[in-house]
């Protein structure tokens, strides 16, 4: 499994949280995973940020859980499927599994603001 360091923040305002890797440069497309859960990938088809609008609500959290800064979220796909997970002081908060028809490559990693 590879590790990936995350810089995650969360807009209570605008209820919007985004995540991105920490020294990925590019951006090609972003993908709705799932209703508001969208995945940014780079030119490689790699995932590199996520965006959520609508956070609260499509997380079933607080606004105040989301602003805690400890966030991992957990990425694997076997080029069928794609599973995500994103946690939240160790509490899983999201857990998605929807057919990788996102062309993205065989991975294994871990995004973590405590990388």
């Amino acid at each position: 499994m590879e590790e990936k360091t995350l810089i995650s923040s969360y807009d209570e305002v605008n209820d919007t949280f985004v995540g991105k890797v920490v020294d990925e440069h590019g951006f090609c497309a972003d993908y709705c995973i799932s209703d508001g859960i969208y995945l940014g990938i780079d030119e490689n088809n790699i995932p590199n940020s996520v965006y959520v609008d609508d956070a609260s609500r499509v997380f079933n959290i607080s606004k105040q859980t989301l602003e805690n800064s400890n966030v991992k979220i957990d990425i694997v796909c076997d080029g069928i499927c794609l599973i995500f997970k994103m946690f939240i002081e160790g509490l899983n908060i999201c857990s998605i599994k929807c057919e990788n028809v996102y062309g993205i490559p065989t991975i294994n990693y871990t995004i973590d603001s405590n990388h």
